[in-house]
């Protein structure tokens, strides 16, 4: 699932203004113009044949038992030897992971469908099983540099608690907007910008061993941008 809204430090949001959306019409490593200006020059130099902007994917299970460690611990637990990753790799806030994911040359991974249901994410007294941004099951996931406890996911001022906020971004991804604008993500992931000539004017090119070969090089008269695959 993509990352819809683009705002998760203000104190409202307001669904009806369009800058509060991120642009769906491009993939998440290409929203940074700076950081894409390195990918893009990664591309470059690579040998034909090899060459890729993206080293990592948008969706792997790693990244699936990042955002799910509070609920399914026993995921990441698998994935790292029996142990939690460094307090300051978890995932800690919202705001934190979206920052990451524009300005990381490592991390370029959307979201997954939890994010868009609200009806998992039910209030503390609740019996029903609680929210994954929540650290239910008290674990000790350890003390980040700053000093800061890793415990429940820390959320956008504009949300109240995680079914205000996970309500409100299902809200995003059904309102007028998303909708006009969704076709474009989709297109990026399943669609036919995810090679050829389309994935060059995309930028999604992706690492051969996180997705398919990648299509040959464009000679410079067709194009002096990367070929991209997803």
């Amino acid at each position: 699932m993509p990352w819809v809204l683009s705002d998760y430090t203000s104190a409202s949001i307001d669904l009806h203004d369009p800058s509060v959306y991120r642009d769906l019409s491009r993939p998440i490593g290409a929203l940074n113009a700076e950081r894409l200006a390195v990918f893009r020059e990664r591309f470059a130099s690579l040998p034909h044949g090899e060459a890729f902007m993206y080293g990592t994917h948008y969706s792997t299970p790693a990244f699936v038992s990042y955002f799910l460690i509070r609920a399914v611990p026993e995921l990441t637990l698998h994935l790292h030897g029996g142990k939690f990753d460094d307090a300051d790799r978890l995932f800690f806030s919202i705001a934190g992971a979206w920052r990451s994911a524009l300005t990381h040359s490592a991390d370029v991974k959307e979201l997954i469908p939890e994010f868009y249901m609200p009806e998992l994410h039910a209030p503390r007294d609740a019996a029903r099983p609680r929210s994954f941004l929540l650290n239910a099951h008290r674990l000790e996931l350890g003390v980040r540099q700053s000093g800061e406890v890793v415990g429940d996911v820390l959320l956008p001022p504009w949300a109240s608690d995680p079914h205000h906020f996970v309500a409100v971004c299902r809200a995003a991804l059904e309102s007028e907007h998303a909708s006009r604008a969704l076709h474009g993500w989709i297109d990026l992931v399943f669609g036919y910008k995810q090679r050829g000539a389309e994935a060059v004017e995309a930028d999604n090119v992706f690492c051969p061993q996180v997705g398919v070969a990648p299509p040959a090089r464009p000679s410079r008269a067709a194009s002096a941008r990367p070929v991209y695959v997803i």
